[in-house]
């Protein structure tokens, strides 16, 4: 074991223990710590983990993942962005599907989503072919997006009229080739960004996808609503998509100083046990930042906590995914 003084990090401090060995102590961090120690412990092992750069295991089929919260502001479009950057720079390959007028998500990945350029409002309302509405990352060659344009706003009142409204979109990935192919070049992950609504927007996504990740804010009322959103997954998979799944909850927004944060965080693993992630998103300002520079966090500040956490929550997430 490292003892303390052996070496210094960048401002002279003595490095006390690697993450490996805190892993290896017993009684370094125990439930009789605070909350800003698990939330070191937490970035240590980050770091410890992107160091080695293990190469992560490609699914055996592309995993279609629907990222939703009807709360907003649980940092929804930011996971969705930031892990799907994270899963690419892995190796992994990856399409985003915005779904959100807003488009928030597209401005993040530096796409074009002006009025005009083909979106994913084509491919739901027009039956536009996803092939036709792909955009290539100008950065990342294993990230690809459809973006979405205000005229999405639009979408769910023309879609009233439209038979088999909720399963428009699952028709589109279904007939995407990246998608149904079984080789190399097929897509690893779809994530989908939904509006923070239960409309028909998110209603197709759900019917789409396969797995459903809930961002979760810890904090106060992180939980308010949610028992809305799972009565709806029941509702589609009893009626429209038996196959959907809630396999991944993320805690984002985590304050490590506030034992509110920790009390919340525990209480969110104490309902969803094996579904939540280890990773927790800590509150950061960098991440806030990066979407207005057309960034995610990763390649905008790579080294800050926020960063080094969306890099080992998507590793955490692909590492279950290979084992289920």
């Amino acid at each position: 074991m490292t003892e303390q003084g052996d070496r210094t990090n960048g401002f002279g401090a003595p490095i006390v223990r690697t993450a490996g060995e805190v892993e290896t102590t017993p009684t370094a961090f125990d439930d009789h710590t605070t909350p800003m120690a698990r939330a070191i412990e937490a970035e240590l092992r980050a770091r410890e983990g992107i160091a080695f750069k293990d190469p992560l295991p490609r699914p055996e089929k592309t995993r279609v993942m629907v990222v939703a919260n009807q709360k907003g502001g649980v940092g929804k479009t930011t996971s969705t962005v930031n892990l799907a950057v994270a899963l690419a720079k892995h190796g992994q390959r990856v399409l985003v599907i915005d779904l959100d007028p807003q488009g928030n998500a597209s401005t993040a990945l530096a796409v074009e989503h002006r009025r005009g350029i083909p979106s994913s409002y084509e491919v739901l309302v027009d039956g536009l072919p996803i092939a036709e509405a792909v955009h290539q990352h100008p950065d990342i060659p294993n990230l690809s997006v459809v973006p979405a344009t205000i005229d999405l706003a639009g979408a769910e009142i023309e879609l009233v009229s439209v038979v088999a409204r909720e399963s428009r979109l699952r028709k589109a990935i279904a007939a995407h080739p990246p998608v149904s192919e079984t080789g190399e070049d097929r897509l690893d992950y779809v994530l989908i960004d939904c509006p923070p609504s239960l409309g028909l927007l998110t209603l197709n996504a759900l019917v789409a996808g396969r797995e459903m990740l809930i961002p979760i804010q810890a904090e106060y009322y992180a939980l308010e609503g949610l028992g809305q959103l799972l009565e709806t997954v029941e509702m589609v998979k009893a009626h429209l998509n038996q196959d959907l799944i809630v396999s991944t909850i993320l805690i984002t927004m985590y304050d490590g100083r506030t034992n509110l944060a920790a009390g919340v965080a525990d209480e969110v693993r104490e309902h969803f046990r094996e579904q939540v992630l280890r990773t927790a998103i800590p509150r950061s300002v960098r991440v806030s930042e990066a979407p207005s520079y057309g960034q995610s966090v990763i390649t905008y500040d790579p080294g800050s906590p926020g960063a080094l956490s969306y890099l080992e929550a998507a590793r955490e997430m692909a590492i279950r995914g290979a084992q289920v």
